[in-house]
C-alpha cells in the first residue's frame, strides 16, 4: 500500500503551480524552510486543500486526515474515566487535536510542537482549524520538543505544573518508528525512553501513536516490553489520485 507522505510527494508534487495555488506563509525553522500552502484541485471540487511542506518534502495535506483523527478517537476510546487531561505531540494542521476535543470527556488538551511557526499559523488562524482550537478554552499550545518534554526535561509536558501526569499522550510527529522527521528523534524509540515517557501517564493511561506504515512487529514487541496492553490498527482511506485505498497505522498502548 502507498505511504501517506510518499503519496503527498508523488501526487501533489506533480500538480501544476497555477492560479489555484497560493503560498500562505514560508519561514525558516530549525529543520529547514517550512511553508503553508493552499490550493484548489478542480477535479476534486472547490474545497481548498491545505498543505505543509518542509523544504521540498510534503509533510501533511488536508486531503488525507483519517488516520490523524483516528489517532485521537482510538487512543481516547481506550481511556477510562472523565475529566481527561490529554497531550497531543505534533500540531500539524490540527486534525488530531480537534478530534480529541470532540470527546466531551476531555477537560484539558496540551498541544506540543517544536516549530513556533506552526503554532503561529493556528494562533493567527491561517489554517481553518486554528479557529476551533483558539475558541476552545480546554486547549493550550506548548512550544517545545515533544521528545525532550517526554523525558521530563525540564518539567514534563506542562510548564505550569512540574511532573504532572496525563490520561493520554497522542503522538504524530515522525513518519514511522523507523523513519524520523529529525534523526535525533530516534533516541525516543527505545525501552528506556518509552518508560520515561510512561511516567507522565496516570495509572491506566494510554499512549497512542500514528505511523505512515503498516504495523511493525519489532516496534510492537518494543511497546509490549513497556506497556501491558498493546494493539495496532490499520486505517484505510480513499486516494482519489489512484482511485484506490491507502493505509496508515495507529498503535494504542495501555
Amino acid at each position: 500500500m502507498p505511504k501517506a507522505h510518499a503519496l503527498l510527494n508523488i501526487q501533489l508534487g506533480k500538480l501544476p503551480m497555477s492560479a489555484l495555488f497560493e503560498e500562505i506563509d514560508s519561514q525558516p525553522s530549525p529543520l529547514g524552510e517550512i511553508s503553508l500552502r493552499r490550493r484548489v484541485i478542480p477535479m476534486l471540487g472547490e474545497e481548498p486543500i491545505y498543505e505543509v511542506k518542509l523544504g521540498e518534502e510534503y509533510l501533511m495535506s488536508s486531503m488525507f486526515v483519517a488516520a490523524e483523527e483516528a489517532l485521537s478517537t482510538l487512543g481516547l476510546a481506550a481511556v477510562d474515566g472523565d475529566e481527561l487531561a490529554v497531550v497531543v505531540g505534533g500540531l500539524g494542521l490540527g486534525y488530531t487535536a480537534v478530534a480529541a476535543l470532540r470527546d466531551t470527556r476531555v477537560a484539558e488538551l496540551l498541544v506540543v510542537d517544536a516549530l513556533e511557526t506552526v503554532i503561529q499559523w493556528h494562533q493567527q488562524e491561517k489554517v481553518p482549524l486554528g479557529k476551533i482550537l483558539n475558541a476552545d478554552a480546554r486547549s493550550r499550545y506548548i512550544h517545545g520538543s515533544f521528545f525532550d518534554l517526554a523525558m521530563g526535561q525540564p518539567t514534563g509536558f506542562d510548564p505550569a505544573q512540574a511532573n504532572r501526569r496525563f490520561d493520554a499522550i497522542l503522538l504524530d510527529i515522525d513518519h514511522s518508528p523507523s523513519e524520523f522527521l529529525n534523526d535525533s528523534n530516534q533516541d525516543f524509540y527505545t525501552e528506556a525512553q518509552l518508560r520515561l515517557m510512561k511516567q507522565q501517564l496516570r495509572s491506566g493511561g494510554v499512549f497512542s501513536m500514528w505511523s505512515q506504515n503498516l504495523p511493525d512487529p519489532q516496534f510492537m514487541a518494543l511497546l509490549a516490553s513497556v506497556f501491558d496492553d498493546v494493539s495496532s490498527h490499520i486505517i484505510s482511506f480513499y486516494n482519489p489520485f489512484q482511485n484506490n485505498e491507502s493505509t496508515n497505522s495507529v498503535y494504542v498502548c495501555k
